[in-house]
């Protein structure tokens, strides 16, 4: 149950009673109505701006509208105290019953607490980490993933049918430099010295097992042979090779993709010809010279006539060349095709996690999109900032696998991929991260991932003791489901129930902004209120989870903190980090 939700809708039952009453008139737009939680918790448990939306309409002085507002909500069940605060707000209080309703609901729900209908089915495209096929991953594409896998966990709570894709970006020059960097190490695998890395190739260690695959599988046949011989066979044997090296590395970090793209596929099955040919019949392809954009030339600009989109109609800020200078098409026009054919799938809502350095790319792309859909599809684009990798604070230098970078294999290997999962998280997508080796895998409270699970392995703990003092079968969940929650008064408990029963807000909410790094936030701040609560037992032991001569209260507090541990659990998996059941 999102409480908000249900508030507001009360909120607007009252309005239209009210308005049938002839005390406010017919047919107010309420759509601007808000209900929410108060920016100060002393403010209360649910605050609404009804009165001060809709104010002018009704022809009323804000408070005066509040008044009469406030007179009906305080006859809604649970709602203990209402306030008129500033201009017109209104604030609720609810009843410590409503709470405990709350717990209830929250243990009999276990970690599906928080599962919404809120996106009633619709398919989403979620792609994300799209690599180009060649060499591991780095730490970079690491936050793209666990950022966009996240998202891809939340969106399915929320109710949304999500795909996860991976484009392979296998058509352009890069794979070329890619086969002939394979070339150098076959060679080198049949027998020959190979000193120095060409500049302009791939110098990664990582494809001298390779060079010694193909040399297995081919011998020597492609020694003498030229370029244009052995150049389609390397470049699909690297590109392959690449794909399980990428797809083990994910599987490392616990992502799996439903659907992998090619480039070169859509290319040679004539899509971005057919995108290119529907631009056209719709009149937005033309022929023309580009003004010379001001600063810093771009890659794609060139003082030509050039084959050329009208991306301005649909919100770019300058046309885009469609083909290069020697005929063939620009990456933009594959990746549009690319776009066309995700919504030729069904979908009208794609989401595309990318590096920041693809910044410049995204009006396009979203002009694109809004073109070949007839404006029916949506294109979000998540940018990812930098992830500075430290060692105690000091910067991690690379490494000798890839050659220029430190690889995401070797960081999951050292801290795991637990760890990994939650740190790319603690920051929103568009802020840089430092992610220090040393203090993510500290045991601390400034430690965030040690934070969380720490809660979690504190509930379980309490839980062992508890069925080592009154059997297991008498503290299941279904057993303390039925507590009495009402013997929960402490303030201190009853902070915790609210906190786990924000947990389906967040979880609409941020699923709607695509916010996937909120569920962090959320944890890390229910970790903390419940490690409140812990503290508080220790010096006060009225206050201890298990109090063995009064039993009735220790299984509504066990109830208390088996919910804590279903709620982080369930934004864990969310997160895709496993909670632990003790530390280590």
């Amino acid at each position: 149950m999102n409480l908000f939700v249900h508030f507001r809708a009360r909120v607007v039952d009252i309005l239209e009673d009210m308005a049938g009453a002839g005390m406010l008139p017919e047919g107010l737009d309420t759509s601007r109505i808000s209900v929410e939680p108060p920016r100060e918790e002393t403010h209360g448990d649910v605050t609404t701006n009804a009165a001060m939306v809709l104010c002018k309409p009704a022809g009323m002085k804000p408070r005066d509208l509040a008044a009469l507002l406030a007179e009906r909500l305080e006859a809604v069940e649970y709602v203990e105290a209402v306030e008129i605060a500033g201009p017109g707000f209104i604030n609720l209080r609810l009843a410590p019953s409503f709470w405990h309703d709350r717990l209830a609901e929250i243990m009999g729900a276990g970690t599906a607490y928080g599962d919404s209908f809120v996106g009633q089915g619709e398919p989403v495209n979620v792609e994300y980490v799209s690599a180009n096929p060649t060499g591991p991953l780095h730490v970079g594409h690491g936050r793209g993933a666990v950022v966009g896998d996240a998202l891809a966990g939340l969106l399915e709570k929320a109710g949304f049918n999500v795909t996860r894709e991976y484009y392979v970006n296998d058509a352009g020059a890069q794979v070329d430099v890619l086969a002939r960097s394979l070339h150098l190490r076959y060679r080198e695998a049949m027998g020959e010295a190979v000193k120095e890395i060409p500049e302009g190739l791939y110098p990664g260690e990582y494809l001298i097992p390779v060079g010694a695959k193909i040399a297995d599988e081919d011998g020597d046949k492609w020694l003498a042979s030229p370029e244009t011989e052995w150049m389609e066979r390397f470049r699909g044997f690297a590109r392959d090779e690449m794909m399980d090296l990428i797809k083990d590395d994910l599987d490392a970090l616990g992502i799996e993709h439903e659907v992998f793209v090619s480039e070169k596929t859509l290319m040679d099955q004539g899509k971005v010809q057919a995108a290119f040919e529907d631009l056209t019949a719709k009149g937005l392809i033309y022929e023309g010279v580009l003004e010379p954009p001001k600063g810093k030339l771009p890659d794609d600009w060139e003082p030509r006539e050039q084959t050329l989109f009208k991306a301005t109609e649909f919100g770019d800020d300058v046309d885009r060349p469609l083909k290069k200078s020697d005929g063939t098409w620009t990456y933009f026009a594959a990746d549009m095709a690319y776009h066309c054919d995700k919504y030729a799938r069904g979908f009208r809502s794609m989401i595309d996690v990318w590096g920041a350095d693809h910044g410049g790319y995204v009006k396009r792309m979203q002009a694109a999109v809004k073109a070949l859909t007839g404006g029916e599809g949506n294109l979000d684009v998540k940018l990812c900032q930098m992830v500075n990798l430290l060692e105690c604070g000091e910067p991690v230098k690379m490494s000798k696998r890839a050659g220029t970078f430190v690889t995401l294999r070797e960081v999951i290997d050292q801290v795991g991929k637990d760890v990994v999962r939650f740190i790319m998280l603690v920051r929103k997508n568009d802020a840089h991260l430092d992610f220090d080796l040393q203090k993510v895998t500290e045991q601390s409270k400034d430690n965030p991932v040690f934070y969380v699970q720490y809660a979690h392995a504190r509930v379980r703990s309490v839980m062992r003791l508890a069925a080592e003092e009154f059997g297991a079968d008498a503290i299941t969940a279904d057993v303390l489901a039925g507590a009495d929650f009402g013997k929960l008064t402490d303030p201190a408990e009853l902070a915790l129930i609210k906190a786990m029963a924000g947990w389906p807000r967040l979880v609409e909410s941020a699923a709607l902004s695509h916010e996937p790094h909120r569920a962090a936030y959320y944890l890390q701040d229910l970790a903390a209120r419940f490690h409140v609560l812990w503290n508080k037992g220790k010096d006060d032991a009225s206050l201890r989870f298990l109090l063995p001569n009064n039993r009735e209260l220790t299984f509504a507090r066990l109830g208390l903190i088996q919910g804590v541990a279903a709620v982080i659990a369930s934004g864990l998996r969310v997160m895709g980090v496993t909670p632990v059941e003790e530390m280590r």
